[in-house]
Order: structure tokens, then C-alpha cells, then sequence
């Protein structure tokens, strides 16, 4: 279940009902759509061939399909980042640079965790700590930042409008 920490203060949100309220404040859409019909088999599995990733997609495909149809998402794709991935702190160092984006950014957590700072409407940073189950989506133009928690591992769904809108403005 993701939780809320504000940057200046360390507090943090943490009730489901309170941090849906806070994010949706904030014009960011939260939703729970947890893991449980998600074959055990790909939980974990931090080097997936494009046949699992096609597998986590169509697990979930009644999910994409109901928030694209609401969002205009076009586009969709699964992202796994680990100390399997090669060269992961180089990519990293590019995610936790602020920036923003033409469209929405869009990630659902399948396994692992990662964090989100955004920085509010009234000032304020706040991370979105995002645990498998979780969808996020910062809307365009906000700025933001992207970073691994502890276990250094997610693997995640994308979504689009346009992979053009995805690329970051810094």
C-alpha cells in the first residue's frame, strides 16, 4: 500500500482512504489494484523474457483497459529495474534528476517498491512510496522524480498517451 512523506516535515500518510484523499488534492490519481491474480511465478522475477512481460500485461489488461479508456492511455509496457538490469545506477541517476513530462507518467507497481517526489501545488515535496499493487499517475507538467527504494527492485507497468509524451523535460 503506498504511503505519503512530506519532504520538510518527514511525516508521512498511511491510511489507504488518507492518502488517496491527499494525492487526489494534489490532481495525482492514485488506485489499488493489487497482485493477487498475478502468477506467483512472475512475482520476483527480475530478468522476465518479453513473454512474461506480454503475461503481466494481459494479467492486468482489464485494469489498462478501463483507466486508458478514461485517461486516453494508447500505450503500454513493462519496465523491471534491478541490480540485474545493466548499468542500473546510470540509469538511475537520469530518473532522480526533476523534471516533467508532455503526459501524464503513469506506473502500477507489480513487484518491488519505488518512490515518486513530486512537488506539490502548494510548494512542498512529498514522495509517493509505491508497493506492488499501487498505480500511480503524476499528471503532465508536474514536477517530479523517480527513485528505487531499498531493495533496489520494481518491475512495473507503463502507460501512455504517446511514448514521445513520456520523455523527460528537465
Amino acid at each position: 500500500m503506498a504511503k505519503v512523506r512530506f519532504h520538510d516535515t518527514n511525516e508521512y500518510i498511511e491510511d489507504r482512504e488518507a492518502v488517496q484523499a491527499f494525492l487526489n488534492s494534489q490532481d495525482v490519481i492514485y488506485e489499488y489494484w493489487g497482485v493477487d491474480q498475478l502468477d506467483p511465478a512472475l512475482r520476483n522475477n527480475y530478468a522476465p523474457t518479453d513473454a512474461e512481460k506480454q503475461q503481466i500485461l494481459d494479467t492486468f489488461q482489464k485494469e489498462i483497459l478501463e483507466i486508458s479508456e478514461r485517461r486516453s492511455y494508447t500505450t503500454a509496457d513493462v519496465i523491471v529495474l534491478s541490480d540485474k538490469t545493466p548499468e542500473l545506477d546510470k540509469k538511475l541517476e537520469n530518473f532522480v534528476k526533476e523534471h516533467h513530462h508532455t503526459d501524464d507518467e503513469v506506473r502500477f507497481c507489480v513487484d518491488g517498491h519505488g518512490i515518486f517526489a513530486i512537488l506539490g501545488t502548494d510548494g512542498r515535496y512529498f514522495d509517493v512510496e509505491l508497493s506492488p499493487g499501487d498505480l500511480i499517475s503524476v499528471p503532465s507538467s508536474y514536477r517530479h522524480y523517480f527513485t528505487l527504494m531499498e531493495d533496489r527492485k520494481i518491475i512495473a507497468i507503463r502507460l501512455f498517451v504517446t511514448p514521445a509524451g513520456w520523455e523527460a523535460i528537465y
